[in-house]
């Protein structure tokens, strides 16, 4: 089906993408389709009022066909989460430092927006972590941390799965990841890597005071809680966004849930290609 309808997000650095977005307006006029942009990107890119093909001052809706976001990670992760539990595709193209979830990188864009504009580009179904208790209802397409504050005492977090008590760690905090996002903060606590298409989240201990703190997969029908045994509040983040508290004895719950957000994928693109290219190749 073809892409009439697309809606626009992308990072604070309007100069950069500046002539990217033209360009992108050119393609939709020429396909007769409309690039929208809400208040805040047209007041970002107000410097591309009149060109052909944009529409300024658009109300976010939901009836449309896909979601272009021009930045980094945190600017896919926010389209993503935007059209969780729609089917509306993100296509995104990278203008940040990993861009682990980009659909194509700055010098494929017009090929690439090319074939989504015609429907035929292959689209990814990603899981989600859904958070709730004392933080509030969120949902995490990457993942969910909890941890102390600047100059705050170490953590005492205790945490159960499926109702059965695991452990209590003294800790800096900890995180939980889906597969998209293990390969993010998790990684950088030593956590393992989780293939995309693995059903199930991951918790890591970000600076654990203990020799037996590990990292553990957990199935996906599974819930996780996660107890502040601490005397001090700890912060909640979720996909790198503070979102409250979690005050002393307070509990957080989080769920895995399937098919939550759409990513559109360029031909050939796969987990172990994007992790080669952006972690580095292996040594032979």
């Amino acid at each position: 089906m073809s892409v009439r309808a697309i809606t626009l997000l992308s990072h604070g650095r309007p100069a950069e993408t500046a002539g990217p977005l033209r360009e992108l307006a050119e393609i939709c006029a020429a396909a007769g389709a409309e690039l929208r942009l809400d208040e805040e990107e047209s007041a970002k890119h107000a410097a591309l009022s009149g060109t052909p093909g944009l529409a300024f001052s658009q109300e976010a809706r939901a009836d449309i066909d896909l979601c272009v976001a021009l930045g980094g990670d945190g600017t896919i992760l926010r389209a993503l989460r935007s059209y969780a539990r729609s089917d509306v595709p993100v296509f995104a193209v990278n203008f940040g430092e990993v861009g682990f979830l980009a659909t194509v990188e700055p010098e494929e864009m017009r090929a690439g927006f090319e074939r989504a504009l015609a429907g035929t580009l292959d689209v990814l179904r990603l899981p989600a972590i859904e958070l709730g208790g004392s933080a509030g209802e969120h949902v995490a397409i990457n993942d969910v941390s909890v941890h102390r504050g600047v100059g705050g005492r170490v953590a005492q977090l205790s945490y159960a799965v499926g109702g059965e008590e695991v452990g209590s760690v003294r800790c800096d905090g900890l995180v939980v990841a889906t597969p998209a996002g293990s390969t993010g903060y998790n990684l950088a606590n030593g956590g393992p890597v989780m293939a995309w298409g693995v059903a199930g989240m991951v918790v890591s201990f970000i600076a654990p005071h203990s020799l037996s703190a590990r990292a553990l997969v957990i199935a996906p029908d599974d819930e996780l809680s996660l107890h502040n045994s601490s005397h001090e509040p700890l912060l909640v983040s979720v996909d790198g966004r503070p979102v409250g508290e979690l005050g002393p004895a307070q509990t957080l719950v989080a769920r895995f849930a399937q098919d939550v957000a759409t990513l559109a994928q360029s031909d050939g693109s796969s987990f172990y290609l994007r992790l080669r290219e952006k972690f580095g190749r292996l040594s032979r």
